[in-house]
């Protein structure tokens, strides 16, 4: 037993979710066992529900530069409410829980190099005093023994938000906004974020990393947004 797990059963937490006392993790097992995994059939690249598991419409006519992309859970309740109050209202014994869930999706899952958190321009972090992503991966290179790499790159445009812009538009909102200065050459990079709705803030970051030589770059996203109409959106 950890020290970690000493600690949660000599001062239990209260779970995030209900309230109630929990001495297993940051949600009591109730709460885990209800929340949205991600585990329905789904597209290899964007993870995307298909009926089959096979590459979606999308990734076949306009492929992404990330290779593959693993979500751990579907950015329904209560995923909607938690990652808001992590985002906006810096609610930050939040980050852990959806690093450990993230984790959990992982851990069997090809090796990457290293970690790289989805990176915020120096004034959205000037404002917040935080990058969400960052915590978010803190969590998770702690739990799988990875290096994270924080300065390799870096987002050199402050792009207005992507809510509310069509696929195109995000696309243009994006052009130029990163920069990668760390060597990649011939590396899998794995890159964590908090929710991958388009998916073209990682595209955009995944293109720059594999022109800066990386070999392979994997999504590892907290939530998915799902197509509107999913039979599983709602459940």
């Amino acid at each position: 037993m950890n020290i970690r797990s000493i600690f949660n059963q000599l001062i239990p937490r209260t779970c995030l979710l209900c309230g109630d006392a929990t001495r297993t993790g940051h949600v009591c097992p109730a709460c885990l066992t209800d929340l949205p995994w991600h585990a329905q059939p789904q597209c290899p690249q964007c993870a995307t529900p298909t009926p089959q598991g096979q590459t979606c419409g999308a990734c076949l006519k306009r492929p992404p530069a990330f290779d593959r992309t693993i979500a751990a859970l579907r950015y329904v309740f209560p995923l909607d409410r938690l990652i808001p109050r992590l985002k906006y209202q810096g609610q930050l014994a939040i980050a852990p829980a959806l690093g450990e869930w993230l984790a959990r999706a992982t851990e069997a899952a090809p090796v990457p190099d290293r970690l790289i958190a989805m990176p915020l321009h120096a004034a959205r972090i000037r404002e917040r005093g935080f990058n969400h992503a960052t915590e978010i991966a803190r969590d998770v290179a702690a739990r799988q023994g990875l290096p994270l790499d924080l300065s390799s790159c870096r987002r050199i445009r402050d792009t207005p938000p992507q809510t509310g812009l069509k696929h195109d538009a995000r696309r243009r909102n994006l052009r130029g906004a990163f920069a990668c200065s760390g060597d990649v050459r011939g590396q899998h990079i794995a890159l964590v974020d908090d929710v991958m709705t388009t998916g073209t803030s990682l595209d955009e970051l995944a293109a720059t990393l594999k022109q800066a030589g990386a070999r392979e770059v994997t999504c590892w996203v907290a939530a998915r947004t799902l197509p509107p109409g999913d039979t599983q959106a709602s459940r």
